[in-house]
């Protein structure tokens, strides 16, 4: 199953940094974000369905997919979710969208949290999947959650020791962190998990993942803790994977109301990638959420 020719890849400039996306469909605009160690591709089986009453917008993020990979600092600030979120609004103002809706996955939800956090007035609705709070789970740290997410502390280690050992053999370490947290590998079109590789196997990738980790270790959690106590007041959904860790380690509802004022959502089978693994669900509760109900 591959994107119909309706979602041509793009690149533009923004801010500086080029962002990969996809765009078709007419209605609200509709920003999808990927995460952790995917690309734009992983909405392919819902995005053309959505297009049929919005305008979507699937894009990679920053030093992902096809997107640009900027040099870091000593603070990670370059991959931080405050400039992956000054992206993503600048991308859809720039394609004539000042006000949209964003649905996240995984790294893209924390991204879509960022940017109703910093652009409140862009963003009308914010679903995020299968994530609690950055903070929230860092301050839950225990052997449970270490064990299931060591990636959080293994992407976070100086360069380049994660950085050479992945790339030491990227197909391995791709099939295994996408086998560990799917509860359904068939669920993986070949042609996704081949546009996931393309990427992942780049040395210039890897190394921008592991900053985006090493930034939500650090400049990230700094602005969390500037926030905190401020709720966002937009709708908010989460949805999560009802065999996934995210659901039996959390009760992902009461850690976004933490956050937010209005929270709704539920579980949907499967494991962590919902979108691959339960398309028509994830489609059902976007649709509800995003049109208004």
């Amino acid at each position: 199953m591959t994107y119909p020719e309706q979602f041509p890849l793009r690149i533009t400039p923004v801010g500086g940094v080029d962002i990969a996306y996809r765009m078709a469909g007419r209605g609200p605009p509709l920003l999808l974000l990927h995460g952790f160690p995917q690309t734009n591709y992983m909405w392919h089986k819902i995005a053309p369905r959505l297009a049929r009453r919005f305008t979507v917008v699937a894009a990679d993020l920053r030093g992902y997919g096809d997107s640009g990979k900027p040099p870091t600092d000593e603070r990670h600030a370059p991959y931080s979710k405050r400039a992956m979120a000054a992206d993503m609004t600048g991308l859809m103002r720039q394609l004539g969208h000042p006000r949209l809706g964003v649905a996240g996955h995984d790294r893209g939800g924390r991204v879509a949290h960022r940017m109703a956090r910093d652009d409140a007035e862009a963003v009308r609705r914010v679903a995020v999947i299968d994530i609690a709070p950055t903070a929230s789970m860092y301050r839950q740290t225990d052997k449970r959650f270490a064990t299931a997410y060591y990636h959080w502390f293994f992407l976070i280690q100086p360069a380049p020791l994660p950085e050479r050992m992945i790339g030491a053999d990227p197909a391995f370490y791709l099939r295994i962190k996408s086998g560990a947290w799917s509860r359904a590998p068939e669920a993986f079109t070949d042609d996704a998990f081949a546009d996931y590789l393309r990427c992942f196997r780049k040395p210039e990738t890897i190394h921008a993942m592991c900053e985006d980790y090493r930034a939500a270790a650090a400049i990230d959690l700094e602005h969390d803790a500037a926030d905190a106590g401020a709720k966002l007041a937009m709708p908010l959904l989460a949805l999560w994977g009802a065999s996934g860790f995210v659901g039996g380690a959390y009760d992902v509802i009461k850690e976004w109301q933490a956050v937010a004022e209005d929270v709704r959502g539920h579980a949907l089978p499967g494991g962590h990638y919902c979108a691959e693994e339960a398309p028509d669900e994830t489609l059902n509760a976007l649709l509800k959420f995003f049109g208004g109900e």
